[in-house]
């Protein structure tokens, strides 16, 4: 079963009702470029962290705005897709802002999940989450998994290199 994708006005309803329900709410967020294995490993491990695992897509622009020029590979609906077809996801959103915070506001998860190339103290959206007694967890495994080493590699083999 694919997650739900919800649009980002329906966020803050969601998370109502989730508590509503007694529901544990762990967050997850990232541009998800071209899907790898590091991207399942980040979002399984922020699974374990709730009852519920929402994940924040970036949009196309932001995702221009944050890595630059050719950037994303993939428009946003299908990352969204993409996204939503892994086990261990719940619901997907599409955002267009560069940091998480506005959403976070809205949904107010339990845990906020950013991966191993994030420390607690260097996660953007830290003070944000801490102002409404929110969690931040790193998940995932070593950061040695990339969209933009994966676009070298390709790259390089289409050289013939």
């Amino acid at each position: 079963m694919s997650a739900a994708l919800i649009s980002r006005q329906s966020v803050r309803a969601l998370g109502e009702r989730l508590r509503r329900e007694g529901r544990r709410i762990a967050f997850a967020n990232g541009c998800f470029d071209i899907l790898h294995v590091g991207h399942v490993r980040y979002l399984e491990e922020a699974r374990t962290c709730g009852d519920v695992l929402v994940v924040g897509v970036n949009s196309d622009r932001a995702v221009a705005a944050l890595k630059g020029e050719g950037r994303p590979i993939l428009p946003q609906d299908g990352r969204a897709e993409l996204v939503a077809a892994l086990e261990s996801v719940d619901y997907v959103v599409i955002f267009d802002e560069l940091t998480a915070t506005e959403i976070l506001l809205d949904l107010l998860p339990d845990v906020h999940c950013k991966g191993t190339d994030y420390s607690k103290e260097t996660v953007p959206e830290r003070e944000v989450v801490k102002s409404f007694g929110g969690e931040i967890r790193i998940v995932g495994d070593a950061k040695n998994h990339s969209t933009r080493e994966l676009l070298k590699e390709i790259s390089r083999r289409a050289q013939g290199n």
